[in-house]
């Protein structure tokens, strides 16, 4: 008798997707049988790269795994979901106890739209620091960041074009 797999959705902006977001991927892929990254792409939203760069960089990191797929969209994480249709849950990381109230709301008004639960988990110790905004703004100051992204950075810029259509 075969199963459906457990696919979890792990949803964000990821400008740029850095080692704690490589971490919570990797715990995940201990109990989930899929894992469907989600780039949200808000137009309202300003971002260092494109959408089309954060994902390329994203399955240039994943490619070579068939428990992850990576995509874009717009709107509402649960509206996305909705139309996926085989998405068993949301994953998404938590670095301090400000990030774990904001999770709790967004995870009960999810819960609410959509029935749809929401699974937390933490970095590992050393990444808690880590985020994306501190991760531009020394990009912005024109630091060294290898330490906290898992690929080269550069190649944003030089490799990936921003060709592929949001899934809206």
């Amino acid at each position: 008798m075969s199963h459906e797999p457990f696919t979890v959705f792990f949803p964000g902006t990821f400008d740029p997707f850095t080692i704690g977001h490589q971490s919570i991927v990797e715990q995940a892929l201990t109990f989930a049988d899929r894992i469907h990254i989600g780039i949200g792409v808000n137009p309202d939203k300003k971002t260092m790269f494109t959408a089309g760069q954060r994902l390329n960089y994203i399955n240039h990191l994943y490619g070579n795994n068939d428990r992850v797929v990576v995509s874009k969209y717009t709107g509402l994480t649960t509206d996305f979901i909705a139309r996926e249709g085989n998405i068993n849950c949301i994953l998404r990381g938590v670095r301090s106890v400000k990030d774990f109230e904001y999770e709790r709301q967004l995870a009960d008004i999810n819960r609410q739209l959509t029935g749809i639960e929401t699974i937390l988990l933490f970095p590992s110790p050393q990444y808690e620091s880590i985020s994306s905004s501190m991760v531009r703004e020394l990009i912005s100051y024109g630091k060294d960041v290898s330490p906290f992204v898992p690929l080269d950075l550069s190649m944003m810029y030089t490799a990936f074009d921003d060709d592929t259509e949001i899934v809206s």
